[in-house]
């Protein structure tokens, strides 16, 4: 059964005619109020006075999970606002880490040859992520965990001595989600380790953790995030861990995307950007390169996700900090495309040590094509440049749609608005494109999910049985 909550919820209607476009189009965009409580069924408030349940922020990480369903990814919690005894954890929380399964109800009415599309997002419900086996906590143990539930954390402090990359470490700050081919997983990804956990969908029990290469952990772990990265010569630099994550469509390899370069890269304002993939059986890793450099700005920029196309290409989002929530002008958001057909695994160089350097793995960076601006398109819409999201990070194709005769594809964008009213409500963009638009060299091909809720698994057996997990083209609307 699912429960239903009384959100706001607006639509916003574009009308365009069909088979005008040229380039990926906005169609509609709705909302979801950030300052509603979500579905998790907490009470009380955290360190900070926020309540526990605040819905919030939820647009770090966007799934696409079959039919009109979604996944919605907040981070760590609330930390804008300072609080007694806040500073000496960045002002993070025990906020439990969680993802939101929303509905996001696209419908279009002809109006002669003109199609006009409505958004109405709905939230059904709310998976908290913990752990059934012990984990290292700082000075605030979650008040909800029993003998077999040790839910996860956003306060900075919960860790142990020895790197980043320990798995029992209980503080997570997901940043990306993506769910298996058969339904029944969500893969996450965090900025604190980095890590890359999946969970079983229908609990929020994590069941597996992926091992990253030596090269993105930290050894000097720190509460602050400051003293972390003054503190250490390699590894990622804090707050700008594992940002993105794909899904190929064969299910067989998530693909991770770094915030910014390592320390030993560059750190943050460098170019050479790392992104990893991860063999879903084996759990065996590859590394390439990516430039952040854009040459009409002179300058590097944030990544913020990446999504698959097919089993090799990828669209890329890059962002400024500009826009709504920062009091200032939207600028650079950017969707790039990239192929990493014959790319080389800079992690196989050196013996199998790797290398590592800016100068040296800029020679190994693979080409980035522009696929969509959004500033521009969103501007085009009537949005002004300070309305625009500052934190537009999650994206991910839905449901095909038909127009006439003409297929069109859909990509969803989401913003992250941090828990702060500033930075507006939970926002959400509908783009129409098609091949054409796309210009792919393997064809555009969807990850197949067995199931649009986790229960259904006799449907999931029965696909997985007859081998049609792989390149299907998803339901038409």
């Amino acid at each position: 059964m699912q429960f239903k909550m009384k959100i706001l919820a607006v639509a916003l209607c574009l009308a365009f005619q069909a088979n005008a476009q040229a380039a990926p189009s906005l169609i509609a965009t709705g909302l979801l109020s950030g300052s509603a409580s979500d579905l998790s069924g907490l009470t009380g408030n955290l360190e900070s006075g926020i309540a526990a349940n605040l819905l919030g922020g939820m647009g770090s990480g966007l799934a696409w999970a079959g039919g009109n369903t979604f996944l919605a990814l907040p981070d760590r919690g609330p930390n804008a606002l300072a609080y007694t005894g806040g500073a000496a954890v960045d002002n993070t929380t025990s906020y439990i880490p969680r993802f939101n399964t929303v509905t996001l109800g696209l419908t279009s009415t002809l109006v002669g040859s003109t199609y006009n599309y409505a958004l109405a997002p709905t939230v059904t419900s709310t998976t908290l992520l913990y752990s059934s086996t012990p984990l290292n906590y700082g000075a605030v143990t979650p008040a909800n965990n029993t003998a077999d539930k040790f839910y996860f954390s956003g306060r900075s402090d919960n860790f142990a001595a020895g790197n980043s990359l320990n798995a029992n470490n209980a503080r997570l700050d997901p940043e990306a989600i993506r769910v298996s081919n058969d339904g029944k997983s969500v893969y996450i990804t965090d900025e604190y380790g980095p890590y890359v956990y999946q969970f079983n969908r229908a609990t929020g029990e994590r069941t597996n953790s992926y091992n990253l290469p030596s090269a993105f952990g930290i050894t000097n772990l720190s509460s602050n995030g400051a003293t972390e990265i003054s503190g250490n010569t390699v590894g990622r630099v804090a707050n700008k861990g594992m940002e993105g994550l794909a899904i190929t469509p064969d299910g067989k390899a998530l693909v991770g995307f770094m915030q910014s370069p390592l320390i030993q890269d560059g750190g943050d304002g460098g170019r050479a950007n790392r992104i990893v993939t991860i063999d879903t059986v084996t759990g065996a890793t590859k590394q390439f390169v990516y430039d952040n450099f854009l040459a009409d700005k002179n300058k590097t920029y944030n990544s913020s996700e990446i999504l698959a196309i097919n089993n090799n290409e990828f669209l890329v989002l890059e962002r400024d900090g500009k826009g709504l929530g920062d009091a200032s002008s939207a600028d650079v958001k950017r969707i790039y495309k990239i192929d990493l057909t014959g790319a080389i695994d800079i992690g196989a160089l050196n013996g199998g040590a790797g290398i590592s350097g800016q100068a040296s793995l800029l020679t190994y960076a693979v080409n980035k094509t522009l696929f969509l601006d959004l500033k521009t398109s969103l501007v085009a819409a009537g949005i002004p440049v300070t309305a625009i999201p500052a934190k537009l990070e999650g994206i991910a194709f839905g449901k095909d749609i038909l127009e006439g005769s003409t297929l069109y594809h859909t990509l969803y964008v989401a913003n992250d608005n941090d828990f702060i009213t500033a930075a507006g409500d939970n926002k959400f963009f509908v783009y129409k494109f098609t091949d054409a638009d796309l210009g792919t060299t393997a064809g555009f091909m969807n990850q197949q999910i067995a199931a649009a809720v986790p229960e259904a698994d006799s449907y999931a057996m029965l696909v997985a049985g007859l081998g049609l997990i792989g390149f299907v083209r998803r339901r038409r609307l």
